[in-house]
């Protein structure tokens, strides 16, 4: 494990050695090496053509909710980092997205349902439960939590849950449009990232809802051969190791259920879990099993060489499943 942080702490991505100064060593962000870390984070090209790409919020409308190139994944990848609303540029970009929230509590974002699936063809400020929940998770990772927009986008997501989980929920105004599966399911990734938003919400961390979607997700973990919902299957391609978080994986499945105390001894996280360390190199070092094309050049994209960022999200996974969670405490 020294060996594995030592080369953390070498990586030439400032961003992995920004978390994992504060994440797996518990530095505070007030250390000097946390601060000398976090500078050069935020002065790196990478990130800047990130915060450049984030800043394009409301400018193109979502058509496909996987499109890794679409601004509200640089926004949860810059949420993922660490970056935070008094950092310089991002107070602008939030506050552009807090602009639009719904009468229901959920923040809006820019789509366009083509006339083909249900939709009119243009594009609308609306919400889906596969989109207002990762921009809740970026307002309350970036320090918003205590805003009492963020507060009402919380209390919408946890009053929207059934009781198999979070299903293909969607604004009033879209009418009977959902996603290609049955209205009675649960919709995988919606619990996902709804589970990632509460999981920094101190007083919903350990609540009804959370339960019910943590069980949702081990659920289809458990009966991955006999159920798909709304076309999300467990097979070979959700095994394979991939980030940014923009779709349903085992990497992001785990490190969102790693976020709750109580699934952390459940059979089927376990298996969870060993089905990702199965895929650790001599070195214990992680490599992408796939990737997204819109990000190739980052460490995590390359399938060929060890990623020193992806390597840091499992061990990260492992710590919080020795009990050591300190990172959620600050987050909200």
């Amino acid at each position: 494990m020294n060996a594995l942080i030592g080369w953390l702490l070498a990586a030439p991505e400032p961003w992995t050695r920004t978390r994992t100064l504060i994440d797996l060593l518990h530095r505070p962000e007030d250390d000097a090496a946390v601060r000398e870390a976090r500078a050069a984070m935020l002065a790196h090209p990478q990130v800047q053509a990130l915060m450049a790409a984030a800043a394009t919020w409301g400018q193109k409308a979502f058509r496909r909710h996987s499109d890794a190139s679409y601004p509200i994944y640089a926004l949860s990848t810059l949420a993922d980092f660490g970056l935070r609303a008094k950092d310089p540029g991002m107070g602008d970009i939030l506050a552009r997205v807090m602009a639009h929230q719904s009468p229901e509590g959920a923040f809006q974002t820019l789509v366009n349902i083509p006339k083909s699936f249900g939709g009119s063809g243009q594009d609308t400020w609306t919400w889906m439960l596969c989109d207002a929940p990762t921009l809740l998770y970026v307002l309350l990772a970036m320090g918003l939590g205590h805003d009492a927009r963020v507060q009402r986008a919380v209390d919408h997501l946890v009053d929207v849950i059934d009781d198999n989980g979070w299903r293909c929920v969607v604004a009033p105004e879209l009418g009977k449009f959902r996603g290609p599966g049955r209205k009675a399911d649960p919709c995988p990734i919606v619990n996902v990232y709804a589970l990632k938003a509460l999981s920094l919400v101190p007083e919903q961390r350990h609540g009804p809802a959370a339960r019910t979607g943590t069980e949702m997700l081990l659920g289809h973990w458990e009966h991955q051969k006999e159920r798909r919902f709304y076309r999300f299957g467990i097979g070979t391609d959700f095994r394979k190791l991939k980030y940014p978080f923009v779709w349903y994986n085992i990497l992001h499945v785990v490190d969102v259920l790693s976020r709750f105390s109580w699934v952390r001894d459940d059979p089927r996280f376990v298996q969870m879990v060993e089905a990702i360390t199965a895929q650790a190199d001599a070195q214990g070092r992680y490599t992408a099993g796939s990737m997204y094309r819109a990000w190739k050049g980052w460490d995590f994209a390359n399938k060929k060489q060890p990623s020193p960022w992806l390597t840091f999200l499992v061990l990260r996974i492992l710590q919080r499943i020795e009990g050591n969670d300190t990172y959620l405490e600050g987050a909200s």
